[in-house]
């Protein structure tokens, strides 16, 4: 069973269903493509000099200091310790220029950012000045002063623009937008175009290996749990467009021991989507000669009542729970909620990856972590795709402003009125008498070398095991982190 897992990237990569919505030949087209930036890209590392140097140089005052942090996006501050902060901040920009200036220039000689403009000019070093300027005033709710640097900064940069750098605070400045009009307003949660999302999501998974790297070590750690059972239940928390499972379908068909029976429900927004989700898998496990059940559930894993009567939970059947998280919107629901129900049904292995951003906290906490996060993410994409390829804005527009947006302008206890995990995995590990981990196999990680080998070895892509986890990121961030469980109480039964 072990050299069958082992044999899923290889034969799932070279099967391609007969339907758009699983076309992955941009995958393979993109390890022959010559990288449009071969050099040194490291806007994320310059991002998280450059912030840690603004936010240190931030004077203490009372509410304001170290041991306080500042004040969250949903408390009042004092009208009069605004005008010290932000007056601070901006008479000592000309001495932190220079003091990053000398930083950037001390790792060698000047950094290189492929065909595109680096951010060691000035204009890239005002732009995140003036960013960070902003995030100051929203973290102390002064909207004014937040609307007018956002004014500042929406004439400056463009989600078009030649350098990673541009491109990143035009996202953030609109996202920030976003949060001072909602505030004004009252409005927190726009409508989501899913159809379209799904479909940006796909160009994502053709473009880049963390789509791939999430998908296939969850299908092995699913394929291991599954090893000797007849009737499996695997439970699509936000299904999309079923990318994932046609690569376990296949390996599920040819068995030693034989293919067992499959059911699947697939959960998300849109059941219009969600059933043809549904005819696509249908069709392609009829192909493999597998028998199959699809069962639709609309709505969020935490917020269905009577979710175990819902997905029609029953005896006998081997249940594996799939995760994979995004901050594209709320899928799941209230995390307290998801976490009961998943005490409650038991899993026998639940797939979980996880990206590494924090979605809790106050503003600021949100607005730096997201801001190196999404700048490592803008790197890895510019590093392989020029700035005015179609497939990188649609990725970048279609995905990475809308994660930008839900963590800044939606996300936070102060706005959805619900504390969010900060990491699943800590809160399952918390959890000793209800779930254990599963280590992540050595066939995952094999899988996961396999899929990064499809991309040139000058790029900067990282994989690590460790913690019993496999961690896919760029350089030295982590982006992605997936891990196993399985529930305490299903060994019991």
């Amino acid at each position: 069973m072990l050299q069958g897992g082992f044999e899923v990237v290889n034969r799932a990569l070279d099967m391609t269903p007969p339907h758009e919505l699983w076309d992955s030949s941009g995958f393979s087209n993109l390890a022959s493509a010559r990288c449009a930036g071969s050099e040194r890209n490291e806007l994320s590392e310059w991002v998280e000099q450059v912030t840690k140097q603004l936010i240190d140089d931030l004077p203490e005052t009372p509410g304001t200091g170290a041991d306080r942090g500042f004040h969250t996006d949903s408390e009042m501050a004092s009208e009069d310790c605004i005008p010290s902060i932000l007056g601070d901040l901006r008479s000592s920009k000309a001495l932190r220029s220079n003091v990053i200036h000398q930083h950037l220039e001390s790792n060698g000689n000047s950094i290189h950012w492929g065909n595109e403009v680096g951010p060691s000019d000035s204009n890239g070093l005002g732009l995140l000045t003036l960013l960070l300027e902003c995030a100051v005033a929203i973290s102390v709710d002064n909207l004014g002063e937040a609307h007018r640097t956002l004014l500042e900064l929406t004439q400056m940069a463009s989600p078009y623009g030649p350098s990673c750098a541009e491109r990143i605070v035009a996202y953030f400045a609109k996202a920030m937008s976003s949060w001072v009009i909602n505030s004004w307003l009252g409005i927190c949660s726009p409508l989501v175009d899913y159809k379209s999302v799904h479909s940006a999501f796909q160009v994502f998974n053709n473009v880049s290996p963390f789509v791939k790297f999430a998908h296939f070590t969850s299908n092995q750690a699913i394929l291991e749990a599954f090893h000797r059972c007849d009737r499996v239940h695997i439970i699509d928390l936000d299904i999309m467009q079923g990318l994932q499972w046609p690569a376990l379908f296949h390996i599920l068909a040819t068995r030693i021991e034989g293919p067992p029976h499959v059911r699947m429900t697939g959960m998300g927004a849109s059941m219009e989507l969600l059933v043809e989700t549904g005819r696509q898998l249908s069709n392609f496990a009829k192909r493999l000669g597998m028998s199959f059940e699809f069962h639709p559930v609309t709505g969020k894993f935490g917020e269905i009542a009577d979710l175990p009567y819902a997905v029609q939970l029953r005896r006998g059947e081997a249940l594996a729970v799939h995760w994979l998280q995004h901050s594209l919107y709320d899928a799941t629901g209230p995390d307290w909620k998801m976490m009961r129900l998943l005490e409650e049904m038991a899993p026998r292995v639940i797939t979980l990856v996880e990206q590494d951003v924090s979605h809790g906290g106050s503003f600021l906490d949100r607005f730096v972590g997201s801001l190196h996060y999404y700048s490592t993410l803008f790197d890895s994409l510019g590093a392989c795709l020029p700035c005015d390829d179609p497939s990188r804005h649609r990725v970048e527009d279609g995905l990475m402003h809308r994660e930008i947006n839900n963590i800044l302008a939606i996300g936070g206890p102060g706005r959805s009125g619900e504390d969010k995990f900060r990491s699943w995995r800590s809160e399952l590990q918390g959890r000793n008498g209800s779930f254990m981990q599963i280590p992540m196999s050595a066939n995952s990680m094999a899988q996961a070398q396999l899929i990064l080998n499809m991309f040139p070895p000058t790029q900067g892509y990282s994989l690590v095991q460790g913690d019993g986890t496999l961690r896919l990121g760029w350089k030295d961030t982590s982006l992605y982190t997936a891990s196993a469980w399985t529930s305490i109480a299903h060994h019991h039964r």
